[in-house]
């Protein structure tokens, strides 16, 4: 056993794809109608970030580094976008003013801010990713392809909460602050990052060393390119942040007294 990569059912991966590209769009025009509208560069994301997890998941592949590729899409390039199209702050407009109360009613509650918290986040994620790879786990996923399916629903969602943690755009007024999540997204790809030069010298159960190494040095630096994009997007946001910051409290103190004029 080398370490297959099964894509999985075909349909499903289509199934799923067309149902939630569907839902944000019928979303979108529901929003339009009450008169809130809906930036079209969102809808963009959202169908970018689909088929971007589509490709990962349907892409056919053969080894440790075709795994490790569908990896890196769908569980940290994927959620970029996806987060990013701002599917909550959508789904509130959109939704009656009952419906919309009691979805923010239940985003609020505890066991959704708890699971929502970038530390635990960074444990579904990056925890994850240890449990999977230094266990019987991977093995397991690449015999049975319901397995492989979980593994990769597992990997896109906590992708995507962890993602959603570090950078989401939609609303969560219990949201740590940017210094705590900065510290966590950290330590976050510092995990990530040994755990790519573990598998160097300690492979999966069932892969060869050599498919280990070219897996493990993927994951390492194609990783890394996917992190960055996700503290470019971290730093971006807490620049304008800060200017906001800046020009609201330049508003408050109002400007500045006119030079007196000297007396004739």
């Amino acid at each position: 056993m080398g370490g297959h990569h099964d894509p999985g059912p075909g349909w499903l991966t289509a199934a799923v794809v067309f149902t939630a590209a569907a839902g944000y769009l019928t979303l979108a025009v529901a929003a339009g109608r009450r008169g809130t509208g809906w930036p079209v560069r969102h809808t963009i994301l959202w169908v970018a970030g689909l088929v971007i997890a589509a490709a990962a998941v349907s892409r056919p592949g053969h080894g440790f580094r075709d795994h490790m590729i569908s990896h890196v899409l769908l569980g940290m390039v994927a959620p970029v976008a996806l987060v990013l199209a701002a599917p909550v702050t959508l789904t509130l407009r959109a939704l009656p003013v009952a419906a919309a109360r009691r979805m923010a009613r239940l985003l609020r509650c505890h066991p959704a801010r708890f699971v929502a918290h970038p530390v635990t986040a960074a444990v579904l994620n990056t925890g994850g990713l240890w449990l999977l790879y230094t266990t019987d786990l991977y093995r397991y996923s690449t015999a049975d392809p319901a397995v492989a399916l979980l593994i990769h629903a597992h990997v896109l969602l906590s992708g995507y909460l962890f993602t959603a943690a570090m950078i989401g755009v939609d609303p969560a007024p219990h949201r740590p602050g940017r210094a705590t999540r900065g510290v966590v997204l950290i330590a976050s790809l510092a995990l990530h990052d040994i755990l790519a030069k573990h598998l160097w010298t300690h492979p999966p159960a069932g892969v060869p060393q050599a498919g280990a190494q070219a897996g493990a040095e993927l994951m390492y630096y194609r990783g890394d390119l996917a992190d960055l994009l996700l503290v470019v997007v971290f730093c971006a946001q807490w620049y304008h942040a800060a200017g906001r910051r800046d020009r609201v409290s330049g508003s408050v103190a109002g400007p500045p007294p006119s030079p007196a004029r000297p007396g004739r």
